[in-house]
């Protein structure tokens, strides 16, 4: 493949189903300090996918080396098919960083314009500012914008190239909440026409509500893998809510499981880890009507998965 900066021309419908990231057998030492544990993982082009672990887990080693930053101590990266850093020089991996990365005495538009001239993608600057949302700040200095202003700029200048694989570590740190709601619409709309996304986010509603995939890890270790669904099942704990005129307190907490119960104004609202035993006794021996059993929170799977033992 040619270095031409032209070579690649954005997000393609006919790769989306190929590989975009796969590490295999990924350890990462630092000195004698272990920061990731043998991971092994294949991410699908065109999946939005959240990176998840309390902090120390291995996520920023783990993005450095995807970026190809970082070196693995034993293990393989691969992006899109090939090393990081041809992946990365060739403008097909971007990036949008919490901090750094701006010149603060330089305006939004003159930012762009410089990013713009390293890809020769000069035409591209009022789509990815309108994108961005950032039109009506463009001749604003960028030591006077807000920080989540400046967290838009970033995400303009990381589309500058027109990348297949966007990674985002706290993208939405500073922005308010239409704001935030805005940029992951983008987002998906980018997915969908095969851009893979792959972010780190202390907002867990953001990888509940908008993530394919959810990647939990802990200590270097991969804990949890799966569709935001699939992730809070493996919590323990479920809720069981309904309505009813009385109850018998002493024989529901004595069934197996029953970790709490709570009954206010006829809403009983009962924690659980076997929500079919609660819900057969409720049925069979109380007066309970709609019923409604709800699996743990995203926050509160992660805190189970991740807390030491």
């Amino acid at each position: 493949m040619s270095d031409n900066s032209n070579a690649h021309e954005g997000p393609s419908v006919g790769q989306k189903h190929s590989t975009a990231i796969e590490l295999r057998d990924l350890h990462k030492y630092y000195g004698g300090v272990q920061a990731v544990n043998g991971l092994d993982l294949n991410i699908t082009r065109g999946e939005v996918v959240a990176f998840l672990g309390p902090n120390g887990a291995g996520k920023t080693t783990t993005i450095d080396m995807i970026l190809g930053l970082s070196d693995p101590t034993q293990g393989s990266v691969s992006v899109l098919s090939m090393p990081p850093r041809r992946a990365v020089s060739l403008g097909m991996v971007a990036a949008v960083m919490q901090t750094g990365g701006l010149l603060h005495d330089y305006t939004v538009l003159e930012t762009l314009q410089f990013m713009a001239s390293i890809y020769d993608k000069k035409s591209a600057i009022d789509a990815v500012m309108s994108r961005a949302g950032i039109t009506h700040i463009a001749n604003s200095l960028v030591k006077s914008c807000s920080g989540g202003e400046q967290q838009r700029l970033r995400f303009a200048m990381a589309l500058l190239p027109e990348p297949e694989l966007l990674i985002l570590d706290e993208p939405t740190q500073g922005m308010d909440v239409e704001g935030r709601k805005q940029f992951w619409l983008s987002i998906k709309e980018d997915a969908a026409l095969g851009r893979t996304v792959l972010f780190a986010t202390h907002y867990l509603e953001e990888a509940d509500n908008y993530a394919d995939r959810i990647i939990l890890i802990k200590k270097g270790s991969i804990v949890a893998d799966g569709t935001p669904m699939e992730v809070k099942s493996l919590s323990s704990n479920k809720t069981v809510r309904a309505h009813i005129s009385s109850l018998d307190k002493e024989a529901l907490l004595n069934i197996q499981g029953v970790v709490s119960a709570d009954l206010s104004h006829n809403k009983l609202e009962i924690v659980c880890h076997d929500s079919d035993l609660v819900a057969k006794y409720l049925l069979l021996e109380t007066d309970a009507a709609n019923l409604e059993i709800s699996l743990a929170g995203l926050e509160e799977t992660f805190l189970n998965l991740t807390t030491n033992q």
